[in-house]
């Protein structure tokens, strides 16, 4: 009988065991479930399939999109190969007689290439002494770029007709009007960084 009862207890016991023994099993295997099921999110490939067609649609249009720069072969000008001439279309005015005023950009480089010639990089500056009388950027209500290829040797121009008046910086209005009576001025064209040698003409 006594030894009946250890047969039971020690099944009990085993069974317990076995039971335990399978709790940490399924313990496991639910931890090890969660350890592999973290990964999925991150995974944009397994999270959506369809972000795995975003790469190469931005990747080809990248690689459709490089050639553009090269589409244009012509450099820009190198600056100290660039040329600014400032001139006038009469060296002396009458009265009443307004100057025209001519600023001109040469290529003195051996190939072609861009100049911007627009006028966010153009000035048509008058002095006389150190009286600065005009500005054609003081009253320029919008300015603009023009790019232009221009061949060796090559050159462009622009032409500013000047009413014989006088400018301020911000478009203040000036009353007072430029001297004539046989004075002098000095007109000097500006393209970006680079600036001409000095024009004289003179106001009758």
């Amino acid at each position: 009988m006594y030894r009946r009862r250890r047969l039971v207890v020690g099944g009990a016991l085993l069974l317990v065991i076995a039971i335990v023994v399978s709790g940490f099993a399924l313990a496991g295997a639910f931890k090890g479930g969660s350890q592999q099921a973290k990964p999925s999110p991150t995974d944009p490939a397994s999270a959506n399939p369809a972000a795995s067609a975003t790469p190469s649609a931005s990747a080809s249009a990248t690689a459709s999109a490089t050639p553009s720069p090269t589409a244009s072969a012509t450099p820009t000008c190198n600056q100290n190969l660039v040329t600014v001439t400032a001139s006038t279309d009469k060296p002396a005015y009458g009265p009443g007689e307004n100057p025209m005023l001519t600023l001109k950009v040469t290529n003195g480089g051996k190939v072609p290439c861009e100049v911007n010639i627009g006028t966010s990089q153009m000035e048509f500056l008058v002095t006389s002494g150190s009286d600065r009388i005009f500005s054609s950027k003081d009253c320029q209500a919008s300015s603009e770029d023009l790019v232009k290829v221009i061949a060796p040797g090559a050159s462009e121009t622009a032409n500013f007709p000047w009413n014989r008046n006088r400018s301020a910086d911000g478009c203040k209005e000036v009353a007072a009007a430029p001297g004539g009576g046989g004075a002098y001025y000095i007109f000097t064209a500006k393209l970006g960084s680079r600036a001409s040698p000095k024009a004289v003409f003179q106001l009758n």
